[in-house]
């Protein structure tokens, strides 16, 4: 996979490339990320890449023509993906990371200011994503979660290659509980069960404390969870002994 980020803040990006996940990734040629600063596509000569509003309005807006030639600067893949960043946009979750993580290039158009010029949106970009509802000063952090929660996804990026499948969400649910050394802490106990080397009884709790989990703070999720005969049975349970 191939990562362009056109930013105004280069400068942003650099430990994260080069650390932990991402880094191991692009070590290993797993994925090369790169950024570009869509300033050096400025036309004005005091560089400049935003400008008033037409019709008034409050702050300005990023001009379209340093971010087009920068964009068709860049060598394009067989199945590119251009993202723009910004409030409106689709929300980001597990599902589109997935999504995501199947294109061999993605470019992100991360924004600043009051917003973009609107034939950057109608006549670029491929996709539009915002992570919440919440305003950033930029595109940059909103970027760097969504490289994360991609470059993870890619065969090899970590050291098991079913280790983010138990992940919250990438199963539709909350993650389960889990513990580690020691058994006992202050009194506080690891369930038996899962000392128990009973495989499916694991299996089986672990789906229970997810469903539960989700239930409990995100019942949201559960109109979309891929759910069997099992899972509602657990479910009605779960309702049941919530309402006590």
């Amino acid at each position: 996979m191939r990562i362009d980020v056109l930013t105004l803040f280069p400068e942003m990006f650099e430990a994260f490339f080069s650390t932990s996940i991402i880094g191991r990734a692009t070590n290993d040629d797993r994925v090369v990320l790169n950024t570009v600063n869509f300033r050096d596509y400025s036309k004005n000569k005091h560089n400049k890449v935003d400008d008033y509003p037409y019709g008034g309005g409050q702050g300005m807006l990023l001009t379209p023509e340093p971010i087009f030639d920068a964009v068709e600067a860049i060598t394009p893949s067989n199945n590119l993906r251009i993202i723009l960043l910004c409030p409106q946009g689709e929300r980001f979750n597990q599902a589109k990371a997935e999504e995501l993580a199947k294109e061999e290039h993605l470019i992100f158009i991360c924004g600043h200011y009051e917003g973009f010029d609107e034939r950057i949106r109608e006549h670029l970009v491929t996709d539009e994503l915002s992570l919440g509802d919440f305003v950033l000063t930029g595109g940059e952090t909103a970027a760097q979660v969504m490289i994360d929660a991609v470059v993870r996804l890619l065969p090899g990026a970590l050291s098991k290659a079913s280790s983010h499948e138990d992940d919250s969400f990438s199963s539709g649910l909350l993650e389960f509980p889990q513990y580690t050394r020691p058994e006992d802490f202050r009194g506080m106990k690891v369930p038996e069960v899962l000392l128990s080397g009973h495989h499916r009884n694991i299996t089986k709790w672990r789906r229970f404390e997810s469903l539960k989990r989700t239930f409990l703070r995100r019942p949201d999720l559960l109109a979309d969870a891929n759910l069997d005969d099992d899972d509602l049975l657990m479910l009605a349970d779960i309702k049941k002994n919530s309402q006590k």
